[in-house]
């Protein structure tokens, strides 16, 4: 303490204006960054829960009210990862963060359509060309591997091969 009796180092948990920060408000300024599954806040925010069911009565809330929707966390993981990522990786993505397997599936279902198209792309952008020897060619099949796109995809853009 300082010598007028005031704290030097406050509180984590109080903003600079003196503001106790709820979980409520918490969650709420996570989720102004980016979508989050209810499991991401849960995880995140569980070191601040000071009574025994407070966090789960907040995301109770913020679900009923539109704020925690777990489409749309689907939905914005999608148009983020999938231009750079096979469906493998977004599966796991998607995992991850504790969403429903149903809705993962859909979301898969759907990449695993345009895999072929998303791969030449990813494969574009980083080589360009065909590979010139057989060390070149396992480096693209590396790549392309664990970006998450299928063996079969992998060895079709490799190879040059069309739509069959």
């Amino acid at each position: 303490m300082s010598e007028a009796g005031e704290e030097t180092n406050p509180p984590k948990d109080r903003k600079a204006g003196g503001f106790v920060r709820t979980l409520k408000g918490r969650a709420l300024r996570l989720l102004s960054q980016r979508e989050h599954s209810r499991h991401e806040l849960e995880r995140k925010l569980q070191a601040f829960e000071e009574a025994p069911g407070e966090l789960t009565q907040a995301l109770d809330f913020l679900q009923a009210k539109g704020f925690i929707n777990e489409q749309r966390v689907v939905e914005s993981l999608v148009n983020r990862r999938a231009n750079k990522l096979g469906a493998s990786r977004v599966r796991q993505e998607l995992q991850a963060k504790g969403l429903p397997a149903e809705a993962i599936a859909q979301a898969v279902q759907d990449l695993r359509n345009t895999e072929l198209a998303r791969a030449r792309e990813v494969w574009r952008k980083k080589f360009g060309a065909e590979p010139q020897d057989s060390t070149e060619r396992a480096k693209q099949i590396r790549f392309l591997v664990s970006r998450g796109f299928a063996p079969e995809v992998v060895r079709r853009v490799v190879a040059g091969a069309e739509d069959a």
